[in-house]
């Protein structure tokens, strides 16, 4: 068993699949701020809003990239129709709960969206840290240090579950380990939420 006192997961594209609506989201808000979408493509998933649109707007104050952030989580908040729970996603947090194992959401989403989109997925969302609560989204490791905190378990001793190289580069920088999905390196590598749930308890 991976030893460990408590888990950390993100949303999009760990516990979640909505990649389809984060693009979709993404492609309208760039066609609304004259954005290219290539540009777009490397840096839409696993960051705050507000981190991606400082990037390909650097024009913009940060009033305006507040204001531009909210906008492409207001096109997200609806567009929940193909929004699915990932394989295995049930079945780990089932595992957690067994095992007696804390866990939270770690989500670069807001409270709104990612209520309605875990609702969507038919997860439950008992714990949940969302870019509200910290004052740096990832790469920082202020989300999951406040995951940390919220269970009351040492960083060392959490596990962060993520799929993006943000979330990734956030779980080190808060002194845990992290179990990487899409074949990314990661201290634990995993093909799937139900590879994590088999190695959790063997």
């Amino acid at each position: 068993m991976i030893p460990v006192k408590a888990v950390l997961l993100d949303m999009d594209g760990t516990l979640v699949d909505s990649d389809a609506a984060v693009e979709r989201a993404w492609h309208r808000w760039a066609a609304e701020h004259t954005v290219a979408v290539e540009v777009l493509a490397p840096i839409l998933h696993g960051n705050p809003a507000a981190t991606t649109i400082r990037v390909v707007r650097p024009d913009l104050d940060d009033a305006a990239v507040a204001v531009a952030a909210q906008r492409n989580l207001e096109l997200q908040y609806d567009d929940l129709s193909d929004v699915v729970a990932t394989p295995g996603a049930a079945r780990l947090l089932r595992t957690l709960d067994d095992l007696g194992l804390p866990w939270a959401v770690v989500t670069s989403a807001d409270r709104r969206l990612a209520t309605v989109r875990l609702q969507a997925a038919g997860l439950p969302a008992r714990h949940l840290v969302t870019v509200e609560d910290t004052p740096r989204g990832k790469p920082d490791p202020a989300p999951y240090l406040a995951g940390a905190a919220l269970l009351g378990v040492d960083p060392k001793d959490c596990l962060v579950v993520e799929d993006s190289q943000p979330g990734i580069d956030a779980g080190h920088a808060a002194g845990m380990r992290v179990a990487a999905l899409r074949g990314l390196a990661g201290d634990v590598p995993i093909r799937d939420l139900n590879d994590l749930a088999t190695q959790l308890t063997h």
